[in-house]
C-alpha cells in the first residue's frame, strides 16, 4: 500500500526543529560535524523523530546515481520457490540496469551478519519476504525505500506490498475437498509466525465453518520433511474419527505426510486424501502427485522488483494480488468408508 501524500517532508522538520533544511539534510545525511553544533543535530533528530520523518531515500538515490543495486531478503533457501523469486526479480533488474544481491536469513539462527557494512551506503531499496522480516532492522534494511512479499498491506513495513491471492488458493483446496464429500479435515500447519500462514489458517477455517457437519483439527510442524512426518502421525493417531483429508501449508510439509501415512498403513488417496501448496518439483516426485496451488515464484518476484523501480521513482506501483491456481493430481479423491 503506498504512503500517503501526508508524509512529513523535511521542510515540517526543519520548522519543528526552528533550522534551514539545508540543516536538516546535513543532519540525516550524517554530515553536520564540523557544519552545525551538536545541540542543533540533535534537535533536529529529535523532530525527525517525534514527526515520524524518514528521508525520501529513493529520490536522493536517484539524484546521487547510487549503486543501482538492491537487496532481497528472504528466509533461509530450503526450497526452490525463493530461488524463483531472485530469478524473477533480477530479470526485471536487469532491464532497468540493477542488479540484485540475495540474502538468506537463516532460520533458527538469526539473521546473518550484515553483508554491507552499511547498508544504505551500498544499496538502493530493499525487497523483502514477510517470514525475513526479523533480519531487516539487523541490516538497517528498513531504513531504505523497501518493498515487502507476501506481507500484510494493513501493517507492512515497506512503502509498497506485493502479495500472490493466497486467501484465494486455499478456498480452491478447500471448494475442490468440500465438493469430493469431505468433512473432517487436518491442517498440517507451518509452525512459523508469520502473516502469509495465519492467513492460510484463517481463510481454511471459515471456508470448511460455512459448511454443516465439518470438523477441522490443526497439527503444527516446522517447515522440514521429518517435522511433518512427527505431527502427522502425532495427529492421526490421536483418539476419535480419523480425518479423511490433510490440507498442508506446502508441498514440502505434504511430503511428509505421505511418509506419515505410509508408517500408519494409509493408502493415499484411498484412505486419506493430501493437498499442498506451491508446486514445487517435489509435487509430481512423489508418488501419487500431488493436488497443491500453483504459485507462480518467478511472476511474483517480476512485480516484487516492478514495484520497487515504481517506488523509488516515485511512481504508483500497480495493486492487485497475483491469482493462483489449483492444479488437481492424483493425491485427492472421495472419501472412503468411515473407520
Amino acid at each position: 500500500m503506498a504512503r500517503s501524500s501526508t508524509r512529513p517532508t523535511s521542510r515540517d522538520v526543519a520548522q519543528a526543529a526552528g533550522v534551514s533544511q539545508a540543516a536538516v539534510s546535513l543532519v540525516l545525511g550524517d554530515k553536520w560535524r564540523g557544519r552545525v553544533s551538536e545541540t542543533t543535530a540533535e534537535r533536529v533528530r529529535h523532530a525527525a523523530r517525534e514527526l515520524g520523518y524518514r528521508p525520501n531515500l529513493a529520490a536522493r538515490n536517484l539524484r546521487l546515481g547510487r549503486t543501482r543495486t538492491v537487496l532481497l531478503v528472504v528466509p533461509a533457501l530450503t526450497t526452490e520457490f525463493f530461488a524463483g523469486v531472485y530469478t524473477g526479480a533480477a530479470r526485471v533488474a536487469a532491464e532497468h540496469g540493477f542488479g540484485v544481491v540475495l540474502y538468506p536469513s537463516p532460520e533458527g539462527i538469526g539473521p546473518a551478519r550484515d553483508p554491507f557494512a552499511s547498508a544504505q551506503a551500498a544499496l538502493d531499496g530493499v525487497l523483502a519476504s514477510s517470514m525475513a522480516a526479523d533480519a531487516l532492522t539487523a541490516i538497517r534494511g528498513d531504513q531504505l525505500p523497501l518493498v515487502m512479499l507476501d506481507s500484510d498491506p494493513a501493517g507492512s513495513l515497506g512503502a509498497a506490498t506485493v502479495n500472490l491471492d493466497i486467501a484465494d488458493g486455499i478456498r480452491q483446496v478447500a471448494d475442490h475437498l468440500l465438493a469430493l464429500g469431505h468433512r473432517r479435515v487436518l491442517h498440517l500447519a507451518a509452525d512459523v509466525p508469520s502473516w502469509t500462514f495465519d492467513i492460510r489458517a484463517k481463510e481454511l477455517a471459515e471456508r470448511l465453518g460455512a459448511v454443516p457437519g465439518t470438523e477441522i483439527r490443526t497439527a503444527r510442524a516446522p517447515i522440514s520433511i521429518d517435522g511433518a512426518l512427527t505431527a502427522t502421525e502425532t495427529a492421526l493417531t490421536a483418539p476419535g474419527p480419523r480425518p479423511t483429508a490433510v490440507v498442508c501449508d506446502d508441498d514440502k510439509l505434504a511430503a511428509g505426510a505421505y511418509k506419515a501415512l505410509r508408517r500408519l498403513g494409509l493408502r493415499i488417496p484411498d484412505d486419506i486424501s493430501v493437498t499442498g501448496l506451491d508446486d514445487l518439483a517435489l509435487a509430481t516426485a512423489i508418488d501419487p502427485e500431488l493436488t497443491t496451488v500453483r504459485l507462480d515464484a518467478e511472476l511474483f518476484g517480476e512485480r516484487g522488483m516492478q514495484t520497487l523501480l515504481a517506488v523509488l521513482e516515485g511512481r504508483e506501483p500497480d495493486g492487485g494480488d497475483i491469482p493462483v491456481r489449483l492444479v488437481v493430481r492424483g493425491s485427492t479423491a472421495p472419501p472412503g468408508a468411515p473407520r
